[in-house]
């Protein structure tokens, strides 16, 4: 399957979750926030969140602060 990962397309197994994309592009998962099709997406749901044809997943810079 073919996904839309920032502004660039990337073919996946079927099944993938988010957390299996973090792990294949090597990212710890406490270093990037997510978004699923334009919403975030909560590091708790990562492994549970199954990847289908046609997502948008955008990776961004946590912010931090208070």
């Amino acid at each position: 399957m073919t996904i839309r990962l920032d502004e660039q397309d990337l073919s996946l197994p079927a099944g993938h979750t988010v957390a299996d994309l973090l792990a294949q592009l090597q990212r710890p998962p406490e270093s990037v926030g997510t978004a699923l099709n334009g919403q975030f997406l909560r590091r708790e749901a990562r492994a549970s969140t199954t990847l289908q044809a046609g997502d948008q997943v955008l990776l961004f810079q946590p912010i931090v602060g208070g």
